[in-house]
């Protein structure tokens, strides 16, 4: 019977490009998408970016673009990445869409009649200068237990207490460097601590869908003490404008805390992708989007890494559960991916950067492979050693697996005319029927997620094989007369099982099985097809089709970078040098503030008229709003950027760009102070 499956990864939260968590996630849950599909079930695998919430919404303010310009930028950057490791997403969209809008304010309507949702005031600390309530991460101070300063606002890195930000002593906000005040503000809850939430989820979590784990480690959330204390609490799911995200239907104001949307992004994106016609033009689908995802016969998966389980096994299903729709089938846990048992660092040179990977020539597929052969069922670290990278490769892929081929191809070119003989004696037959039974096995590991036990098995096949060759040695009878016929045969029976290998490894090689089918001159291969042979069928020209690691490549990949110059007080190392010719191009001037005001719709920018002694004045916007008062800035002199290119900006033309300086670290050292010349300087004076 063919499976309908809608597969999904974990979104990635769109303020920074893909780390190699992300690509080992997409890695795992490729192959089990490419096994099913050579399973001839019906998948639709999709992902997007988690692109709405404060964090993203202030790194946008910081780069001087629109949130949506900000995510479109690192939206923009994720291909190389897919592409690069053969991940066959079927569609990738964006959690800030009008899928995900209408999706998210539907399932919270539908959780508002259902009676669990309701409001309460709550206090929080309030940015006076930024007007807005500040998440725990924009809060810093000195620790309540043992003192340390510039401590984050819900634990102390340096004592590893946890606490609430309001007992934090000396607060301020890492956004201004303001002290917060205590503001109530009205919040929105998912009453996930209902009687009937709690009896739902204990019965979903614990009815054989979960890793045994994960099962287990659900339980502890469920548990109370003597007491009642401890048990499942009520989830607050609305945020206070500003924020960068979907608006609570009926709340002006209020917007939907990220973890709420973002799930709900798996649906949007499913959406989005039949709204474009993909299934249609994949599988000849002509249902909705609607009559798929309420199809019983969908099976629904969510692959995800072990920090976002609380999400994934509470929110999300109850979510679906309780607003009318279909839950998870499962939802498949992994691990972190770590390096020789570490964890990494950029610094210290052990962190994988993908890009850097790609761009050394390395092999997609070798790491395609080492991290299948590292990957089971279970929610364990992946660790990534270098020397056994090597090792594992070169010996597994290339010394039992290609030269297979490449010690037969050439016999059947040159002495067959590359046609391959059906006449098989009993030990070719023998071995071809073991390869060909092993399908099952190697089927149920991958259906399993046994990844590793599946490599291992392939390669104990891959050992029957050249255990064979090395029997037969077809070097040595092609240079003995008479031997043509046994020759011919040795060299077919080492094709046809080279095949069926491919076969069972495609899902995690996909490009060299596609390489393999050209050589081959074949369909693209099926689980099915293991139970089939070539027989008397002309194969192409064989060309080499994987390259041995090359040890200095992991030398390269892991070359921690130059160290920095050394920092100044400002926190900043002095950037690299330039001539003199560079600095010439820049045309610093003295500039008089013959007026600044504040820019409406902007919690950072000042707009500064300035005179630079043209004869006429400039309109320059300015970031230097949580330092000065537009009155305080109004006659003074400054420095400014004069042969800046105009920038046209949401509140007007930018003319130039004011010189300040600040700290390196501007959440831990807060301040913006404007150049000032010493009196006498006049407006047009260049600044050599």
């Amino acid at each position: 019977m063919t499976r309908k499956l809608f597969v999904t990864t974990a979104l990635p939260y769109a303020n920074g490009n893909f780390h190699i968590g992300h690509i080992m996630e997409y890695i795992q849950a490729d192959i089990w998408v490419r096994f099913q599909r050579m399973q001839g079930h019906q998948v639709h695998f999709v992902g997007a970016d988690d692109a709405h919430g404060a964090p993203i919404m202030i790194a946008a303010e910081k780069a001087g673009k629109t949130p949506q310009e900000f995510v479109a930028a690192i939206a923009a950057g994720r291909k190389q990445y897919l592409d690069g490791f053969h991940i066959s997403f079927d569609n990738w969209h964006s959690t800030d869409s009008p899928e995900n809008t209408q999706l998210a304010q539907d399932i919270y309507r539908a959780l508002r009649r259902n009676g669990l949702i309701y409001s309460r005031h709550i206090e929080q600390f309030f940015d006076p200068v930024k007007e807005m309530f500040l998440p725990d991460r924009y809060i810093k101070g000195e620790c309540p237990r043992c003192g340390a300063k510039d401590q984050y606002g819900d634990s102390c890195e340096v004592c590893g207490a946890v606490y609430a930000p309001t007992e934090l002593k000396n607060p301020y906000s890492t956004l201004t460097g303001a002290t917060p005040v205590m503001k109530s503000s009205e919040h929105y809850f998912f009453q996930l601590s209902s009687p009937r939430c709690i009896e739902f989820l204990q019965q979903w979590t614990q009815d054989g869908k979960l890793q045994p784990e994960v099962a287990n480690k659900v339980k502890e959330w469920f548990a109370t003490d003597d007491s009642g204390a401890g048990g499942l609490s009520d989830w607050d799911i609305s945020r206070d404008a500003p924020y960068f995200g979907i608006e609570i239907p009926d709340a002006p104001g209020k917007y939907f805390y990220v973890w709420l949307d973002a799930p709900v992004g798996y649906l949007a994106s499913l959406k989005n992708y039949f709204d474009k016609g993909g299934p249609k033009a994949k599988y000849g689908e002509v249902r909705s989007f609607e009559d798929f995802i309420a199809d019983p016969e969908v099976e629904q998966y969510h692959f995800i890494g072990k920090d976002i389980t609380y999400f994934h096994t509470l929110f999300w299903p109850a979510m679906l559960h309780f607003s009318g729709r279909k839950t998870p089938n499962n939802v498949f846990v992994h691990g972190f991916i770590t390096v020789s048992g570490e964890k990494m660092s950029k610094s210290r040179g052990t962190g994988i950067d993908p890009l850097k990977y790609l761009s050394l020539g390395m092999n997609a597929e070798w790491l395609r492979y080492y991290i299948a052969a590292k990957l089971n069922a279970r929610v364990e670290d992946v660790d990534f050693n270098p020397d056994d990278f090597v090792a594992r490769v070169n010996s597994d892929l290339v010394g039992k697996y290609v030269n297979i081929a490449s010690r037969a191809a050439g016999f059947i070119a040159k002495r067959f005319g590359g046609r391959l003989t059906a006449a098989i004696s009993a030990d070719g037959e023998q071995l071809l029927a073991t390869l060909r039974a092993g399908a099952a096995e190697v089927g149920r590991l991958y259906e399993e997620r046994e990844y590793g036990k599946a490599v291992r098995e392939i390669m104990l096949l891959a050992d029957r094989v050249n255990e064979y060759v090395d029997q037969n040695k077809p070097w040595e009878l092609a240079k003995q007369e008479g031997q043509d016929a046994r020759l011919h045969e040795v060299c077919s029976v080492c094709i046809e099982a080279f095949r069926l290998l491919t076969i069972y490894l495609k899902p995690v090689l996909p490009a060299l099985a596609a390489n393999v089918e050209a050589f081959l001159k074949v369909e693209p291969l099926s689980f099915a097809d293991a139970q089939r042979r070539l027989g008397e069928h002309v194969i192409g020209t064989y060309q080499h089709l994987m390259q041995r690691v090359d040890p200095k490549l992991l030398d390269a990949l892991f070359e921690p970078p130059a160290p920095a110059a050394p920092a100044l007080p400002g926190g900043e190392a002095i950037a690299p040098t330039i001539g003199i010719e560079d600095f010439a191009k820049v045309d610093l001037r003295i500039a008089k503030i013959v007026n600044c005001e504040h820019v409406e719709g902007s919690d950072k920018l000042l707009r500064l008229t300035l005179d630079v002694g043209e004869g006429r004045t400039r309109n320059v916007f300015s970031g230097i709003k949580s330092a000065y008062k537009p009155e305080d800035l109004i006659g003074k002199l400054t420095v400014m950027v004069a042969n800046l290119a105009p920038r046209k900006m949401k509140f007007g033309v930018s003319e130039g760009m004011v010189l300040a300086a600040s700290h390196a670290d501007e959440k831990a050292h807060p301040g913006v102070f404007v150049l000032e010349p010493w009196p006498g300087a006049e407006p047009g004076m260049r600044v050599r």
